[in-house]
């Protein structure tokens, strides 16, 4: 196995507990680092979305593909295998689970104590130079330390393609590669008003690029850079590869209360007019706008501060109900998800078989994980990807 991430790990585990003789390099000097530190610290595992036709829906590229092996290997099965080996999980709120203890290192310790006990053989700094298959149709890796190791069979784990070196040795065994963009990540915005608001978040809002067809609903953040926040996240996944045509240059739009329309709005200025007309309209936000978004957008509507609800005029009404559910920001660039960094391209996905995750071109070649031309949106969709694929593959490579 090439690459001691989740993918890597889990298909070592699954090959090795089928009696299968296997052995993980990874490049780096500490295997799972992407566990580690994925959603906070705490590892977001996968997504309580148990049927897997519907859990397909959440991958902007490679959802198809993966009906197969999802109906080998679902979300609910992820939650078994963990139980199975002490670890259980616990859904939130919005569907995403994570282990009880809100700690990644259980996950980490999880998969090197499971992949210990099946007998894997576990070896860091260990960065394969190039591969190529013999007389006798092994497979020979040439270490970048001069080493060289002889297989039957290969998996490439390698991760994400955040360029297209990094799937050099896909490409090498015959393989093309769809180009790779990022895929989850946030967008800077200059406008000082907004940036003074950094810290201030909605559990629902909606954002929209017109310019590329695009809009999505969920919690949002403000930040020092711009906006983030699981609907900027999706709507980055869904668009990655329109927005990477457009230099992540781009207007966005925010509705900050996508539940009301401008009638429902109206009513509810007009209703302040006489519960509270005597006070400044800054005072008195609509809930559930926060008491600082709520004065940033007051004064942007072009409303004085001292205004009272009293005096709010129509034409500064209509400005105000705008302002709520059409700001506008200019997108000066991208920042990638510290926690997520995902890359939307990667392996052509008709290349591989998904029975088996095997090479159509080369075989004995295996894929898993992120590699694969395969994004999901945030949430626990792209681990699942990577169980999935390696629980398949490892199988697969074990017969």
């Amino acid at each position: 196995m090439v690459g001691g991430g989740a993918a890597g790990f889990f298909a070592a585990i699954a090959a090795a507990e089928n009696g299968a003789a296997v052995t993980v390099l990874e490049k780096n000097a500490r295997f799972l680092d992407k566990v580690r530190i994925s959603g906070g610290g705490r590892c977001n595992v996968t997504h309580a979305c148990f049927e897997p036709r519907e859990f397909a829906t959440r991958y902007p590229r490679g959802g198809h593909a993966l009906l197969s092996p999802f109906s080998k290997f679902s979300a609910r099965d992820t939650v078994a295998w963990f139980a199975a080996r002490g670890v259980t999980l616990k859904t939130e709120s919005d569907g995403r689970m994570f282990p009880i203890t809100d700690t990644s290192q259980t996950i980490v310790d999880c998969l090197m104590n499971a992949a210990q006990k099946a007998g894997v053989k576990l070896r860091l700094n260990r960065a394969v130079e190039s591969i190529a298959k013999n007389a006798a149709g092994s497979f020979e890796l040439a270490l970048t330390d001069g080493e060289k190791i002889l297989g039957d069979k290969i998996l490439l784990a390698t991760g994400g393609c955040r360029a297209v070196a990094a799937g050099r040795l896909a490409v090498s065994l015959g393989h093309t590669l769809e180009e790779p963009v990022p895929s989850l990540f946030t967008f800077q915005i200059e406008t000082p008003w907004l940036r003074s608001l950094a810290g201030v978040s909605l559990e629902l809002a909606e954002v929209s690029v017109p310019v590329a067809k695009l809009h999505e609903r969920g919690p949002l953040l403000v930040t020092h850079w711009g906006l983030s926040g699981p609907a900027v996240l999706k709507i980055s996944a869904w668009g990655a590869r329109a927005l990477h045509k457009l230099d992540y240059k781009f207007p966005l739009f925010v509705n900050w209360l996508p539940e009301l329309n401008e009638d429902k709005i109206t009513q509810q200025f007009q209703a302040r007019r006489v519960s509270a007309g005597a006070k400044l309209l800054v005072n008195v936000p609509l809930f559930p706008l926060t008491a600082r978004l709520w004065e940033q957008l007051v004064l942007t509507a072009g409303i004085p501060r001292d205004a009272r609800w009293s005096a709010l005029t129509k034409a500064q009404a209509h400005k105000l109900a705008h302002q709520i559910l059409r700001s506008e920001f200019s997108v000066a660039g991208k920042s990638l998800n510290r926690d997520e960094f995902v890359t939307c391209g990667g392996v052509k996905l008709d290349e591989v078989n998904f029975q088996a995750m095997e090479s159509k071109l080369c075989p004995g070649l295996f894929f898993a994980g992120e590699l694969l031309d395969i994004d999901g949106v945030t949430g626990g969709f792209n681990f699942q990807a990577a169980w999935t694929t390696g629980f398949v593959a490892g199988n697969a490579m074990a017969k």
